[in-house]
Protein backbone atom coordinates (compact mmCIF):
# COMPACT_ATOMS: atom_id res chain seq x y z
CA UNK A 1 0.00 0.00 0.00
CA UNK A 2 1.22 3.51 -0.84
CA UNK A 3 1.38 5.33 2.48
CA UNK A 4 -1.57 7.68 2.92
CA UNK A 5 -3.24 6.63 -0.37
CA UNK A 6 -5.75 4.32 1.33
CA UNK A 7 -5.70 5.90 4.74
CA UNK A 8 -4.49 4.28 7.92
CA UNK A 9 -5.94 2.02 10.56
CA UNK A 10 -5.92 3.53 14.03
CA UNK A 11 -3.57 0.84 15.32
CA UNK A 12 -1.17 1.70 12.47
CA UNK A 13 -1.29 5.38 13.43
CA UNK A 14 -0.56 4.58 17.07
CA UNK A 15 2.29 2.28 16.06
CA UNK A 16 3.85 5.17 14.12
CA UNK A 17 3.04 8.12 16.39
CA UNK A 18 2.46 6.68 19.86
CA UNK A 19 -0.50 7.53 22.08
CA UNK A 20 -3.03 5.28 23.78
CA UNK A 21 -5.61 3.60 21.57
CA UNK A 22 -9.08 3.03 22.99
CA UNK A 23 -11.69 1.24 20.94
CA UNK A 24 -11.54 -0.41 17.53
CA UNK A 25 -7.97 -0.30 16.25
CA UNK A 26 -9.07 -1.67 12.86
CA UNK A 27 -11.06 1.50 12.11
CA UNK A 28 -9.54 3.07 8.99
CA UNK A 29 -9.43 6.85 8.56
CA UNK A 30 -8.83 8.55 5.23
CA UNK A 31 -8.54 12.21 6.17
CA UNK A 32 -8.62 14.73 9.02
CA UNK A 33 -11.57 17.01 9.79
CA UNK A 34 -13.12 19.20 12.46
CA UNK A 35 -15.48 17.73 15.03
CA UNK A 36 -18.43 19.59 13.53
CA UNK A 37 -17.83 18.50 9.91
CA UNK A 38 -16.16 15.10 10.25
CA UNK A 39 -17.54 12.03 8.49
CA UNK A 40 -17.17 8.38 9.62
CA UNK A 41 -14.02 7.88 7.51
CA UNK A 42 -12.31 10.92 9.06
CA UNK A 43 -10.45 11.62 12.30
CA UNK A 44 -10.99 14.79 14.35
CA UNK A 45 -9.41 16.22 17.48
CA UNK A 46 -10.33 18.05 20.68
CA UNK A 47 -7.77 20.34 22.27
CA UNK A 48 -10.01 23.14 23.63
CA UNK A 49 -12.54 22.23 26.32
CA UNK A 50 -15.09 24.76 25.04
CA UNK A 51 -15.71 22.44 22.06
CA UNK A 52 -16.17 19.33 24.20
CA UNK A 53 -19.95 19.36 23.77
CA UNK A 54 -19.39 18.72 20.04
CA UNK A 55 -18.23 15.21 20.97
CA UNK A 56 -21.86 14.24 21.53
CA UNK A 57 -22.90 14.97 17.94
CA UNK A 58 -19.74 14.43 15.90
CA UNK A 59 -19.84 11.81 13.16
CA UNK A 60 -16.06 11.38 13.22
CA UNK A 61 -14.81 7.85 12.91
CA UNK A 62 -12.20 8.57 15.58
CA UNK A 63 -11.09 11.45 17.78
CA UNK A 64 -7.73 12.51 19.19
CA UNK A 65 -8.11 13.92 22.71
CA UNK A 66 -6.48 14.31 26.11
CA UNK A 67 -6.96 11.95 29.04
CA UNK A 68 -9.29 14.33 30.91
CA UNK A 69 -11.77 14.21 27.98
CA UNK A 70 -11.32 10.58 26.97
CA UNK A 71 -14.53 9.37 28.62
CA UNK A 72 -16.64 12.05 26.94
CA UNK A 73 -16.46 10.19 23.61
CA UNK A 74 -17.52 6.55 23.28
CA UNK A 75 -16.15 5.85 19.81
CA UNK A 76 -12.62 4.89 18.81
CA UNK A 77 -10.14 7.42 20.15
CA UNK A 78 -6.47 8.10 20.61
CA UNK A 79 -5.51 9.58 23.97
CA UNK A 80 -2.43 11.77 24.06
CA UNK A 81 -0.90 14.57 26.13
CA UNK A 82 -0.99 17.13 23.31
CA UNK A 83 -3.97 16.47 20.99
CA UNK A 84 -3.26 19.42 18.68
CA UNK A 85 0.33 18.35 18.01
CA UNK A 86 -0.76 14.74 17.54
CA UNK A 87 -3.46 15.84 15.11
CA UNK A 88 -0.84 17.79 13.13
CA UNK A 89 1.28 14.66 12.82
CA UNK A 90 -1.73 12.57 11.78
CA UNK A 91 -2.48 15.17 9.11
CA UNK A 92 1.12 14.95 7.88
CA UNK A 93 0.76 11.18 7.71
CA UNK A 94 -2.46 11.36 5.69
CA UNK A 95 -1.28 14.22 3.48
CA UNK A 96 2.31 13.49 2.47
CA UNK A 97 4.08 16.05 0.32
CA UNK A 98 3.62 15.45 -3.37
CA UNK A 99 6.77 14.17 -5.00
CA UNK A 100 8.02 16.33 -7.86
CA UNK A 101 9.53 14.73 -10.95
CA UNK A 102 13.31 14.80 -10.83
CA UNK A 103 15.18 16.83 -13.39
CA UNK A 104 14.78 20.25 -14.96
CA UNK A 105 11.89 21.30 -17.18
CA UNK A 106 13.01 22.01 -20.77
CA UNK A 107 12.12 25.70 -20.38
CA UNK A 108 14.23 26.13 -17.23
CA UNK A 109 17.56 27.93 -17.46
CA UNK A 110 20.09 26.13 -15.26
CA UNK A 111 23.69 27.35 -15.13
CA UNK A 112 24.79 25.16 -12.22
CA UNK A 113 25.19 21.44 -11.74
CA UNK A 114 22.19 19.75 -10.11
CA UNK A 115 21.92 16.38 -8.36
CA UNK A 116 19.80 13.89 -10.26
CA UNK A 117 17.15 13.92 -7.52
CA UNK A 118 16.52 17.70 -7.69
CA UNK A 119 13.46 19.10 -9.47
CA UNK A 120 13.31 22.40 -11.37
CA UNK A 121 10.02 23.67 -12.77
CA UNK A 122 9.08 25.48 -15.94
CA UNK A 123 10.74 28.84 -16.61
CA UNK A 124 12.82 28.72 -13.44
CA UNK A 125 16.29 30.25 -13.62
CA UNK A 126 19.29 29.08 -11.61
CA UNK A 127 22.45 31.15 -11.91
CA UNK A 128 26.06 29.99 -12.01
CA UNK A 129 27.97 28.74 -8.99
CA UNK A 130 24.92 27.45 -7.11
CA UNK A 131 24.85 24.37 -4.91
CA UNK A 132 21.54 22.48 -4.80
CA UNK A 133 21.01 19.62 -2.35
CA UNK A 134 19.53 16.20 -2.95
CA UNK A 135 15.77 16.17 -3.41
CA UNK A 136 15.42 19.95 -3.50
CA UNK A 137 12.37 21.22 -5.38
CA UNK A 138 12.50 24.55 -7.21
CA UNK A 139 9.08 25.25 -8.71
CA UNK A 140 8.03 27.19 -11.80
CA UNK A 141 9.19 30.75 -12.19
CA UNK A 142 11.71 30.78 -9.36
CA UNK A 143 14.73 33.03 -9.84
CA UNK A 144 17.90 31.86 -8.10
CA UNK A 145 20.91 34.18 -8.34
CA UNK A 146 24.54 33.20 -8.59
CA UNK A 147 26.42 31.37 -5.80
CA UNK A 148 23.24 30.47 -3.89
CA UNK A 149 23.21 27.39 -1.67
CA UNK A 150 19.97 25.41 -1.36
CA UNK A 151 19.91 22.55 1.12
CA UNK A 152 18.70 19.01 0.66
CA UNK A 153 14.95 18.60 0.66
CA UNK A 154 14.23 22.32 0.43
CA UNK A 155 11.00 23.30 -1.37
CA UNK A 156 10.71 26.62 -3.18
CA UNK A 157 7.19 27.20 -4.43
CA UNK A 158 6.41 29.12 -7.61
CA UNK A 159 7.95 32.56 -8.16
CA UNK A 160 10.33 32.64 -5.20
CA UNK A 161 13.34 34.93 -5.70
CA UNK A 162 16.68 34.29 -3.99
CA UNK A 163 19.37 36.89 -4.62
CA UNK A 164 23.09 36.20 -5.11
CA UNK A 165 25.05 34.48 -2.37
CA UNK A 166 22.18 33.62 -0.03
CA UNK A 167 21.89 30.31 1.79
CA UNK A 168 18.70 28.23 2.18
CA UNK A 169 18.88 25.42 4.72
CA UNK A 170 17.80 21.81 4.48
CA UNK A 171 14.06 21.07 4.34
CA UNK A 172 13.24 24.78 4.25
CA UNK A 173 9.89 25.74 2.68
CA UNK A 174 9.56 29.06 0.85
CA UNK A 175 6.10 29.99 -0.37
CA UNK A 176 5.24 31.89 -3.53
CA UNK A 177 6.42 35.45 -3.84
CA UNK A 178 8.98 35.25 -1.03
CA UNK A 179 12.03 37.44 -1.72
CA UNK A 180 15.27 36.48 -0.02
CA UNK A 181 18.29 38.79 -0.12
CA UNK A 182 16.91 42.00 -1.61
CA UNK A 183 18.84 45.12 -0.64
CA UNK A 184 18.33 46.49 2.83
CA UNK A 185 17.07 50.06 3.18
CA UNK A 186 20.48 51.67 3.57
CA UNK A 187 21.08 55.28 2.56
CA UNK A 188 23.27 58.14 3.78
CA UNK A 189 21.86 61.69 3.72
CA UNK A 190 23.83 64.20 1.68
CA UNK A 191 24.09 67.89 2.53
CA UNK A 192 21.66 68.81 -0.23
CA UNK A 193 19.02 66.45 1.14
CA UNK A 194 19.68 63.77 -1.41
CA UNK A 195 20.28 60.15 -0.49
CA UNK A 196 23.43 58.15 -1.27
CA UNK A 197 22.93 54.38 -1.46
CA UNK A 198 25.00 52.17 0.85
CA UNK A 199 25.87 48.92 -0.95
CA UNK A 200 24.36 45.93 0.85
CA UNK A 201 27.16 43.38 0.79
CA UNK A 202 25.94 40.89 3.40
CA UNK A 203 23.84 37.80 2.73
CA UNK A 204 20.70 36.13 4.07
CA UNK A 205 21.41 32.85 5.85
CA UNK A 206 18.34 30.67 6.41
CA UNK A 207 18.69 27.62 8.64
CA UNK A 208 17.24 24.13 8.45
CA UNK A 209 13.48 23.44 8.75
CA UNK A 210 12.52 27.10 8.30
CA UNK A 211 9.18 27.97 6.68
CA UNK A 212 8.67 31.36 5.03
CA UNK A 213 5.21 32.55 3.99
CA UNK A 214 3.99 34.06 0.76
CA UNK A 215 5.27 37.54 -0.16
CA UNK A 216 7.55 37.75 2.86
CA UNK A 217 10.73 39.78 2.28
CA UNK A 218 14.03 39.27 4.06
CA UNK A 219 16.71 41.87 3.30
CA UNK A 220 20.38 41.01 2.97
CA UNK A 221 22.78 42.52 5.47
CA UNK A 222 24.48 45.83 4.87
CA UNK A 223 27.82 44.37 6.00
CA UNK A 224 27.08 41.39 8.25
CA UNK A 225 24.54 38.71 7.31
CA UNK A 226 20.84 38.64 8.10
CA UNK A 227 20.29 35.29 9.85
CA UNK A 228 17.14 33.20 10.27
CA UNK A 229 18.04 30.33 12.57
CA UNK A 230 16.81 26.72 12.45
CA UNK A 231 13.11 25.98 12.83
CA UNK A 232 11.84 29.56 12.50
CA UNK A 233 8.28 29.87 11.13
CA UNK A 234 7.36 33.07 9.29
CA UNK A 235 3.84 33.88 8.10
CA UNK A 236 2.84 35.81 4.98
CA UNK A 237 3.77 39.42 4.20
CA UNK A 238 6.44 39.89 6.85
CA UNK A 239 9.27 42.39 6.41
CA UNK A 240 12.62 41.58 8.02
CA UNK A 241 15.18 44.32 7.45
CA UNK A 242 18.94 44.09 7.03
CA UNK A 243 21.24 42.67 9.70
CA UNK A 244 18.43 41.16 11.79
CA UNK A 245 18.82 37.83 13.54
CA UNK A 246 15.80 35.66 14.37
CA UNK A 247 16.47 32.95 16.96
CA UNK A 248 15.72 29.26 16.51
CA UNK A 249 12.08 28.11 16.64
CA UNK A 250 10.62 31.60 16.84
CA UNK A 251 7.21 32.00 15.15
CA UNK A 252 6.07 35.30 13.62
CA UNK A 253 2.54 35.96 12.34
CA UNK A 254 1.55 37.92 9.24
CA UNK A 255 2.26 41.57 8.48
CA UNK A 256 4.92 41.99 11.18
CA UNK A 257 7.61 44.56 10.43
CA UNK A 258 11.08 44.27 11.97
CA UNK A 259 13.50 47.14 11.40
CA UNK A 260 17.22 46.71 10.84
CA UNK A 261 19.80 45.24 13.20
CA UNK A 262 17.24 43.86 15.65
CA UNK A 263 18.02 40.56 17.34
CA UNK A 264 15.13 38.34 18.41
CA UNK A 265 15.77 35.39 20.68
CA UNK A 266 14.79 31.76 20.52
CA UNK A 267 11.28 30.36 20.94
CA UNK A 268 9.63 33.78 20.73
CA UNK A 269 6.10 34.29 19.40
CA UNK A 270 5.13 37.56 17.68
CA UNK A 271 1.50 38.33 16.85
CA UNK A 272 0.23 39.72 13.56
CA UNK A 273 0.92 43.33 12.58
CA UNK A 274 3.34 43.91 15.47
CA UNK A 275 6.00 46.53 14.71
CA UNK A 276 9.54 46.35 16.11
CA UNK A 277 11.93 49.25 15.66
CA UNK A 278 15.60 48.79 14.82
CA UNK A 279 18.69 48.03 16.89
CA UNK A 280 16.78 46.23 19.67
CA UNK A 281 17.58 43.02 21.53
CA UNK A 282 14.66 40.77 22.46
CA UNK A 283 15.56 37.87 24.73
CA UNK A 284 14.47 34.24 24.43
CA UNK A 285 10.90 33.13 25.22
CA UNK A 286 9.15 36.46 24.68
CA UNK A 287 5.51 36.63 23.50
CA UNK A 288 4.48 39.86 21.75
CA UNK A 289 0.75 40.33 21.19
CA UNK A 290 -0.77 41.35 17.85
CA UNK A 291 -0.44 45.02 16.81
CA UNK A 292 2.06 45.77 19.60
CA UNK A 293 4.58 48.54 18.94
CA UNK A 294 7.96 47.56 20.42
CA UNK A 295 10.17 50.58 20.98
CA UNK A 296 12.84 49.28 23.36
CA UNK A 297 14.76 46.10 24.08
CA UNK A 298 13.20 43.31 26.14
CA UNK A 299 15.48 41.56 28.61
CA UNK A 300 12.92 39.53 30.58
CA UNK A 301 10.94 36.59 29.15
CA UNK A 302 7.16 37.01 29.29
CA UNK A 303 4.17 38.45 27.44
CA UNK A 304 4.08 42.04 26.17
CA UNK A 305 1.34 44.07 24.50
CA UNK A 306 0.03 47.53 23.73
CA UNK A 307 1.04 50.89 22.25
CA UNK A 308 3.46 51.74 23.75
CA UNK A 309 4.14 48.20 24.81
CA UNK A 310 4.36 47.01 28.41
CA UNK A 311 4.07 43.66 30.18
CA UNK A 312 0.79 42.14 29.01
CA UNK A 313 -0.77 42.00 32.49
CA UNK A 314 -0.17 45.73 32.97
CA UNK A 315 -1.48 46.47 29.48
CA UNK A 316 -4.69 44.56 30.21
CA UNK A 317 -5.22 46.74 33.29
CA UNK A 318 -4.62 49.84 31.19
CA UNK A 319 -7.04 48.62 28.53
CA UNK A 320 -9.68 47.93 31.19
CA UNK A 321 -9.29 51.48 32.51
CA UNK A 322 -9.59 52.88 28.99
CA UNK A 323 -12.94 51.14 28.59
CA UNK A 324 -14.13 52.92 31.73
CA UNK A 325 -13.22 56.43 30.53
CA UNK A 326 -16.78 57.39 29.55
CA UNK A 327 -18.26 56.42 32.90
CA UNK A 328 -15.32 58.02 34.72
CA UNK A 329 -15.84 61.25 32.75
CA UNK A 330 -19.54 61.24 33.68
CA UNK A 331 -18.70 60.73 37.35
CA UNK A 332 -16.13 63.53 37.25
CA UNK A 333 -18.67 65.83 35.57
CA UNK A 334 -21.21 64.98 38.31
CA UNK A 335 -18.63 65.57 41.05
CA UNK A 336 -17.64 68.90 39.53
CA UNK A 337 -21.30 69.98 39.45
CA UNK A 338 -21.82 68.96 43.06
CA UNK A 339 -18.61 70.71 44.09
CA UNK A 340 -19.73 73.87 42.30
CA UNK A 341 -23.04 73.69 44.21
CA UNK A 342 -21.28 73.32 47.52
CA UNK A 343 -19.03 76.30 46.72
CA UNK A 344 -22.14 78.39 45.91
CA UNK A 345 -23.69 77.42 49.22
CA UNK A 346 -20.51 78.27 51.04
CA UNK A 347 -20.29 81.65 49.32
CA UNK A 348 -23.94 82.35 50.22
CA UNK A 349 -23.30 81.75 53.92
CA UNK A 350 -20.10 83.70 54.07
Amino acid sequence: MVEGAKGYRLDEIVAKLGGELRGDGARRVMQVATLSNAQPEQIAFLSNSKYQKQLQDTRAGAVVLAADAADAFSGPRIVTRNPYLYFARVSQLLNPLEAAPAGAHPSAVVESRLPASASVGANACIGPGCTVGEGARIASGCIIGRDVKIGAGARLHANVTVYDGCVIGERAILHSGAVIGSDGFGFAREDEGRWSKIPQIGRVIIGDDVEIGANTSIDRGAIDDTVIEDGVKLDNQIQIAHNCRIGAHTAIAGCVGIAGSTRIGRRCMIGGAAMIIGHLDICDDVVISAATFVTKSIATPGEYAGIPFEPRREWLKTAARLRQLDSMAAKIHDLEARLAGLEKKHDGHS
